[in-house]
C-alpha cells in the first residue's frame, strides 16, 4: 500500500507543522498558525539550501526576515549560529514562534515585532546570512534586494525565495539557484 504524501504545511500528517530536518533540534516539529500567504520552505528546499551552505553554520548571525513559520531561522539556530533574529509583523505567527523559541530553548534567536522593509531600513546590523522569504506573489523579495548588500558583511549570503526568478542586484551575485513547483529560490553572495 502507498503512503498518503503530507499536503503543503503538513510534517508528520499533521497540519501547520513544519520539521526541523538538521542539527542539534534535528526532527523537533514547529507548529504555526494559518495565515494568508504563509507557507513554510519545503523540507527538500531547506535541504539543499543547508547543503549549499555546508550543513553547519558556528558562529554566524541570521537574519531572517519575513520570519513566519521560522522554518529557516529555527534551522540555522539549529545548525550553529550564534544569534539569529526573527523578523515579523503578524502577532499570532509571533506568538508562535516566541512559543517555538521556548520550547526549543533556542536562547539564541530573537522574535521581533516589526514591519520587515522598515525594520531592514533603520537597522544598521550586518550579518552572515539573511533569508528573504516573503508572502508568496507579495514581489517583496525584490523591493528587499535593492537594498540587502549594505546588511551583509564580506562575503556574507543571502536566501531568496519568491515566484519570479531571482535577479541580483548591484554588489551580489549568484551563488546557486533553484526551482520547487512555483517558487524560485537563489542564494547570493556578496562580493
Amino acid at each position: 500500500m502507498l503512503a498518503k504524501r503530507a499536503a503543503p504545511g503538513r510534517a508528520h500528517g499533521a497540519a501547520n507543522r513544519v520539521r526541523i530536518i538538521g542539527g542539534h533540534y534535528r526532527r523537533r516539529l514547529l507548529d504555526f498558525p494559518d495565515s494568508a500567504g504563509l507557507r513554510p520552505t519545503p523540507d527538500r528546499v531547506r535541504e539543499t539550501l543547508f547543503n549549499w551552505l555546508g550543513q553547519d553554520l558556528p558562529g554566524w548571525t541570521c537574519l531572517d526576515l519575513f520570519a513566519g513559520s521560522g522554518a529557516l531561522g529555527f534551522e540555522a539556530a539549529s545548525r550553529g549560529a550564534a544569534r539569529v533574529i526573527m523578523i515579523e509583523r503578524d502577532l499570532k505567527a509571533i506568538g508562535a514562534l516566541e512559543k517555538n523559541r521556548d520550547v526549543l530553548g533556542a536562547t539564541q534567536v530573537d522574535v521581533r515585532r516589526a514591519d520587515a522593509l522598515a525594520w531592514l531600513e533603520n537597522s544598521r546590523d550586518t550579518f552572515d546570512l539573511i533569508f528573504v522569504d516573503p508572502p508568496f506573489d507579495s514581489g517583496l523579495a525584490a523591493t528587499v534586494l535593492a537594498d540587502l548588500a549594505r546588511h551583509l558583511k564580506t562575503g556574507g549570503q543571502a536566501y531568496i525565495e519568491q515566484a519570479a526568478p531571482v535577479i541580483a542586484p548591484a554588489g551580489l551575485i549568484i551563488y546557486r539557484s533553484g526551482r520547487a513547483g512555483r517558487s524560485h529560490f537563489a542564494l547570493l553572495i556578496k562580493e
